[in-house]
């Protein structure tokens, strides 16, 4: 159990739970159901093992959450995934009413096995991911990485069309087209390419890619961009 503040929101709730189901209990100390849900809820996330994380939010504390979640009556349960709420609840429910909705959080068999294979990083391992569950966005970018660090970038930017573009996907195709990182990191090559880009299309599809390699957080990609741009337009 863990008590979030509206400074921990981001990093407590919706970051873990990218990772496993976040249940959310908001509450306050002067609301009787909710002294009377506490212990079952956690009662029932403690049965999970860490398999479900339970956050308790005092709504009184931390009005920011509670505007957040639209709290118009406590208690109000809440359950996130990856970010989003997939579920809820609000009033105090019985102890076999919260163990069903805690249980539904829960991973399948399959999604369990599939967790442990992808957690084993091996080529192997991911292929039969890939086996079960082809169009699975961990395992094809985690494979595929391992393809360009073996010098097979073909397969890589085939495996990769399998998915959807993301940031992810860009990175690593960058990578297998690009190859190894340049010894001035990059600013050669994309001054020797600049010159290029408007009427040559590897060029420019050479220059985006070192500036996905590059990514945001460096201070010189702005500025390669504008580049870019001016030269084109």
């Amino acid at each position: 159990m863990v008590d979030v503040t509206d400074a921990t929101f981001e990093s407590a709730i919706l970051e873990r739970s990218e990772q496993v189901p976040i249940v959310v209990d908001l509450w306050a100390p002067w609301c009787g159901p909710c002294r009377t849900l506490g212990p079952i809820i956690e009662k029932v996330v403690d049965e999970t093992d860490g398999q479900v994380v339970l956050v308790k939010v005092d709504i009184d504390q931390n009005p920011g959450i509670a505007q957040a979640f639209g709290v118009q009556s406590i208690p109000l349960v809440v359950a996130l995934k990856g970010g989003q709420p997939v579920d809820g609840f609000m009033g105090a429910y019985p102890e076999h009413t919260v163990r069903e909705f805690v249980q539904a959080l829960l991973p399948s068999e399959e999604q369990t096995h599939l967790a442990e294979l992808i957690a084993k990083g091996d080529e192997p391992s991911l292929w039969e991911v890939l086996d079960l569950d082809p169009g699975n966005e961990i395992a094809v970018t985690a494979l595929a990485e391992l393809m360009v660090g073996e010098g097979r970038s073909d397969e890589a930017l085939r495996l990769l069309d399998r998915i959807p573009e993301s940031a992810e996907v860009r990175r690593i195709a960058a990578m297998a087209r690009v190859g190894p990182e340049p010894e001035d990191d990059y600013d050669q090559r994309l001054t020797a390419l600049l010159g290029q880009v408007k009427a040559d299309e590897d060029a420019r599809q050479e220059y985006l890619d070192l500036l996905e390699l590059m990514g945001p957080d460096d201070p010189r990609t702005a500025g390669y961009r504008k580049q870019l741009t001016n030269r084109l337009f």
